[in-house]
């Protein structure tokens, strides 16, 4: 696939924006997040599962036949696309890269680029890649965006995640038999389709690989409860070249939790696991990629199916609810948060609250996460984000922040007989910014500009007394701003102070 330069620049200019940003949040602690603004989107008309991203070109795939452009409406502008589409990673501008896949489970849950970016192998379950004939996993030259002859691995049920690490392709997910031998549900294969001998016996689907090679490991999540004979549940650290065990998680998720994505900075890996019932983890895990020790849990609830990491900063996808035992987080408050930002070295929870619907399918929302740059890639089942219609993929930017605060406060105001005129409010909140300032303004003219910290479940009550002339008439305005956007004007109060003086005379008579 040909890329101008005019992208090949930006895509450079991105990445160089990126390892400034990285040192400089390094050296002062900043943890900084996203905006919570969305970029223009494509968008498609079923799931995405996985993102992955190779010179220039973001890869989508999932369970979809068609796209659409950003912001339209289900049936309009939309272009043929089989599970599987690539777009600009500046722009976001739909490629022409458009192989099908079909048949089987009619589905792609899983990308990844060689290190060099030459080649993307993509996985699920299909039966055809374009009009050849395939079993669930082939690979695609990033240039020119043809099929390989050469990755078509044989394999006799679905491929959930695959990882690159040296010479070595491995593939995770429910298969029992790869290349006619026996792999329960992960096997290693040359980048020419050859049958390593790696080898694990696991008792359940494999979601999640993840490769370490500064400290040899294959960091693996899924469903399973047992590996080689041994209890391992859910995670396990494996020898790259032999399959065999290297660390083992065995008491860090209990039964009925399985991991369903991994993502890894430096120093840590950071896991997504999903619970089913009671006394179950539905949160994130951080644990040392050296020694294999537990840094921090959370203790939200709401089956957590993503994890990207960027700047000392955990994103995830989930449907997050009562997280008030973890730092920053928040109570049960009859809603469910698609989108969290933590802190990697504490688990707090940041001030970054974009929020998608749970969507189609299984209602989960995000399904995958992947940083491009400076940009956070979002995919899955959603059909709103923010409260717009975007449906299955979206993207969040570094900056500038556009966004407004949500609401507009309504004033409400009370009067004594000297004069002042208490006025009072509900705090609003903001998506990416705790901290607003709330202009209040008499008759055009700016008075008083209070600060106050809110967030979606903590709207305090807010006042502002001003002084006035007995018997004057006002009309009082309120803004909010978050230093960068400011809010609409509210409608007008009017006050008329010589009311209140009068009925405080008249109590006096009485």
């Amino acid at each position: 696939m040909k890329r101008g330069a005019t992208t090949a620049s930006a895509v450079a200019l991105l990445a160089a924006a990126s390892l400034i940003t990285a040192t400089a949040s390094a050296a002062d602690g900043d943890q900084k997040t996203l905006t919570a603004d969305t970029l223009a989107t494509w968008q498609t008309d079923g799931i995405v599962w996985s993102i992955e991203y190779a010179n220039g070109v973001v890869y989508v795939g999932g369970t979809f036949d068609k796209v659409r452009p950003p912001g339209a409406k289900s049936g309009r502008g939309e272009v043929a696309r089989k599970n599987f589409a690539a777009f600009d990673a500046a722009t976001g501008r739909l490629l022409p890269c458009a192989p099908r896949f079909s048949g089987g489970g009619d589905t792609v849950r899983a990308l990844k680029a060689s290190p060099d970016g030459k080649v993307l192998y993509v996985g699920g379950s299909f039966t055809k890649a374009g009009q050849a004939g395939v079993s669930s996993a082939v690979a695609l030259n990033t240039a020119g965006c043809s099929l390989r002859d050469d990755f078509r691995p044989h394999l006799s049920s679905f491929v959930r995640a695959i990882e690159t690490m040296g010479d070595a392709v491995y593939l995770g997910g429910d298969f029992m038999v790869a290349n006619g031998q026996d792999r329960e549900r992960i096997a290693a294969f040359t980048p020419s389709g050859k049958l390593l001998p790696f080898q694990t016996e696991i008792d359940a689907p494999v979601r999640a690989i993840l490769a370490v090679p500064k400290f040899g490991k294959l960091l693996v999540g899924g469903d399973f409860y047992m590996l080689n004979g041994e209890l391992e549940k859910s995670l396990i650290a494996l020898h790259p070249g032999t399959g065999k065990t290297v660390t083992s998680y065995a008491d860090w998720l209990p039964p009925r939790s399985s991991v369903k994505a991994l993502a890894h900075d430096e120093t840590n890996f950071y896991v997504a696991a999903e619970g089913r019932g009671t006394g179950i983890f539905d949160g994130r895990i951080a644990g040392r990629l050296d020694n294999g020790k537990l840094v921090w849990k959370d203790t939200c609830l709401g089956a957590t199916q993503a994890v990207a990491v960027h700047n000392g900063v955990l994103y995830s996808g989930s449907h997050a609810h009562n997280c008030r035992d973890t730092p920053g987080g928040f109570p049960e408050f009859n809603n469910r948060q698609h989108f969290l930002a933590q802190s990697v070295r504490d688990r707090h929870i940041l001030h970054w609250f974009p929020d998608t619907d749970g969507g189609t399918g299984e209602g989960n929302g995000p399904r995958v996460l992947k940083m491009v740059g400076q940009v956070l890639w979002a995919g899955g089942e959603f059909t709103e984000v923010n409260g717009r219609r975007q449906q299955s993929l979206t993207r969040f930017s570094a900056g500038p922040d556009r966004g407004a605060p949500e609401d507009v406060p309504e004033l409400k105001a009370s009067v004594s007989r000297d004069g002042r005129v208490t006025l009072s409010w509900r705090a609003t909140w903001d998506r990416d910014d705790a901290e607003l300032t709330y202009r209040i303004y008499r008759d055009g003219n700016l008075v008083a500009s209070p600060t106050r910290r809110s967030t979606e479940w903590d709207r305090p009550t807010m006042e502002y007394t001003d002084s006035v002339a007995p018997g004057s008439r006002h009309r009082y305005r309120i803004a909010v701003t978050d230093g960068e956007n400011t809010s609409l004007r509210s409608k007008a109060l009017v006050v008329t102070a010589v009311a209140a003086v009068a009925d405080e005379r008249q109590k006096e008579k009485r």
